[in-house]
């Protein structure tokens, strides 16, 4: 099936590849399971037929490859045409994918298409918002491991289609010492500060990203005399995070994290941080409306 490079599988990273791959095949298992008996029923077999999947809300598109290869799973031959790629945006009633294949196929593969796209598509839309609200900042939109289980890289492949930027992927990449990590630290002798924990966390593990989590001024100039790469000002107001900001002096990138939403994003920006990151975006993202008519 020759397809544009836009809705070819390979646009995914491999390691996306992977995962959209185990839940390719496991939400089919679950939804098809011995056969769609109604298309059994009343479709012949070889019957051809025509379809296109158009946004009925505005949203931002995601997923676009993962659909198309659900769609490939159940009908190899299956032709499918798009003009859009991940990360655009579409209107009402805009067309985000023409197919043109086994009725039977078509039919089968729908509402799990239409779950990958409208979940993607809904982080995306989320995203994009909030990347909208802080244009002309500088500040960046960060997803968190808030996601999904299972659906992990997918979320996060959909945060940088609608402009965000990943955090983490997981507790493997870099070290973020949060406030149950530093309970655990500081109880262990008095002399324990946060600025000795960023040391004993550089020392382990020289070379990556270190940051630590803060709850007010006395505890961010504590840990920044650890020279951490990054500090985490957790569930602070404005006021609280501009006064972090003047004691950090550039010290440390600066991340505010807490109680972030589309009406206060920009009044975070403006305290002067260098990144805002937000669980919403992948765990309360709607899903976009989109839906798919025969021709």
């Amino acid at each position: 099936m020759h397809l544009p490079v836009a809705l070819r599988w390979t646009a995914l990273d491999p390691a996306t590849r992977r995962e959209a791959d185990a839940l390719i095949r496991a939400a089919l298992r679950e939804d098809l399971g011995a056969g769609d008996l109604t298309s059994r029923a009343l479709v012949p077999a070889d019957a051809i037929a025509q379809a296109v999947i158009a946004a009925r809300r505005p949203c931002v598109l995601a997923g676009l490859p993962v659909a198309v290869e659900v769609f490939r799973r159940l009908d190899p031959r299956l032709r499918c045409e798009s003009g859009r790629r991940d990360g655009d945006e579409l209107n009402a009633g805009d067309i985000a994918l023409r197919l043109s294949g086994l009725a039977r196929a078509l039919l089968a593969g729908e509402r799990t298409a239409l779950n990958f796209l409208q979940r993607l598509s809904g982080v995306a839309t989320l995203t994009r918002q909030f990347v909208r609200r802080v244009e002309g900042t500088g500040v960046a939109i960060l997803d968190t491991r808030k996601t999904t289980p299972g659906w992990r890289r997918l979320e996060k492949y959909a945060v940088r289609c609608g402009g965000g930027r990943n955090h983490r992927m997981g507790l493997h990449d870099m070290v973020l010492i949060k406030d149950n990590h530093r309970r655990l630290w500081t109880g262990g002798g008095a002399a324990r500060s946060l600025a000795d924990a960023v040391r004993e966390a550089r020392r382990r593990w020289a070379g990556r990203v270190i940051e630590i989590e803060v709850d007010n001024e006395r505890e961010l100039l504590d840990a920044i005399e650890g020279e951490p790469d990054w500090i985490l000002l957790d569930n602070m107001s404005a006021r609280r995070l501009r006064r972090c900001v003047r004691l950090a002096r550039g010290r440390a990138r600066l991340e505010a994290s807490g109680r972030v939403r589309l009406s206060n994003v920009r009044a975070v920006a403006a305290t002067g941080v260098d990144a805002i990151s937000i669980g919403a975006l992948t765990h309360s993202a709607p899903a976009a409306d989109l839906g798919m008519d025969f021709l």
